[in-house]
């Protein structure tokens, strides 16, 4: 069992927690994930390597799903039966010379340990972290430490830039010369942004969250589209060069279980309801 030492809502469904784990936290490079199983009847979830602090290890995910929202109720002092890694291959992280570190939605919270290994690399890291809105913004005050510059973005205005994190993001290619970039969001937000890297000629790796099961390379479900060629995001990736991705595919088979996925939401809610009304009851 590992132990869960904190846990907090950082913005609505968005979780941070901190698990006990050595092995992991010993091990664990920038750009790696874990996979988590809450009980011996859960879903093993995929979840980058945030952070590593001695023996834990941080996450950072939006509760969405069934096994998210289950892992967001989890307090300090709980625990999870398995964390398996660190999984996949890490961030090429060399000195590149300026380096820029796109972070867009729930995907910022793998900036920080990517912008920090850079740093320590001698590069000059430029953040860009993109949301929604102000309240959706995470990690804002530790990247701004970590990153010789930060620049914000949100769709609506509320918070810096009104605008996605791709438009700052252009704004600064054409004011400086990039030299390697990383953007790491929902899926259609690293096309777009990848697409711009790409006609700036900026090296940019991405990192990808196709459906994975046992993050071991054996089952297959992860496999992304990258050069015209099949590879699988858990032991080739998670990341890769952007300008080689097929993000097509990539959506299309992000959605390929929604019934399944909405069904499980479903009983779980409904088991969580039963159990509640027994303890109102009891």
């Amino acid at each position: 069992m590992y132990r869960v030492a904190e846990s907090e809502e950082l913005a609505d469904r968005i979780f941070l927690q901190w698990i006990q784990a050595p092995h992991v936290a010993r091990n664990a490079r920038a750009g790696q994930f874990l996979i988590v199983r809450i009980d011996d009847h859960g879903e093993r979830v995929p979840l980058t390597i945030s952070a590593v602090d001695g023996d834990l290890v941080r996450i950072v995910f939006m509760a969405v799903g069934k096994t998210t929202r289950q892992l967001s109720t989890l307090r300090r002092g709980d625990s999870v039966r398995d964390v398996v890694g660190p999984l996949g291959r890490p961030s090429d992280i060399r000195r590149y010379g300026t380096v820029a570190v796109v972070g867009g939605g729930a995907g910022i919270a793998s900036t920080p340990i990517i912008a920090r290994a850079a740093a320590e690399a001698g590069n000059h890291v430029i953040g860009i972290i993109g949301a929604r809105n102000a309240g959706l913004l995470i990690l804002e005050e530790e990247m701004r430490g970590i990153c010789d510059e930060l620049h914000v973005a949100t769709d609506d205005g509320s918070r810096g830039r009104h605008g996605f994190a791709a438009d700052v993001l252009k704004d600064v290619m054409a004011r400086q010369k990039i030299d390697c970039a990383w953007v790491i969001g929902p899926a259609i937000m690293m096309k777009v942004t990848s697409e711009a890297t790409r006609r700036a000629g900026v090296r940019t790796f991405v990192s990808l969250n196709p459906i994975m099961v046992d993050g071991t390379g054996m089952c297959g479900s992860c496999r992304v589209t990258v050069g015209g060629l099949t590879r699988f995001a858990c032991v080739d990736g998670p990341e890769f060069d952007a300008h080689l991705v097929n993000f097509d595919l990539l959506m299309q088979r992000q959605r390929t279980y929604p019934e399944e996925e909405r069904l499980s939401l479903e009983r779980y809610q409904e088991h969580t309801c039963r159990c509640q009304e027994g303890d109102h009851r009891g």
